[in-house]
């Protein structure tokens, strides 16, 4: 098993490696080139863009992870439970 997690975690790095050469040097002179404020205002800008992709993604998880407790701990009885609960913190 965790050999094939390896090979899922290589696969997965090697997919996204063409992810890290997309950095357009036309936008990175024209990023670079304006003034402080307008950096300022750009780098605002990625954080604003990028705040709902991520508060989706964390409600998600939440949702996934609370629903998959909710089901293990109505599947388990006695001793079981007792090392579930013990496994969850």
């Amino acid at each position: 098993m965790k050999l094939r997690q390896a090979i899922l975690i290589v696969i997965l790095l090697g997919w996204t490696a063409p992810v890290l050469a997309q950095a357009c040097a036309m936008c990175y002179g024209s990023a670079q080139a304006t003034s402080k404020g307008g950096q300022r205002a750009i780098n605002k800008g990625v954080l604003v863009l990028l705040m709902p992709p991520m508060g989706f993604m964390t409600l998600g998880m939440w949702m996934v992870r609370r629903y998959a407790r909710k089901r293990d701990l109505e599947q388990c009885d006695g001793e079981e439970f007792a090392e579930f609960a013990r496994s969850w913190k």
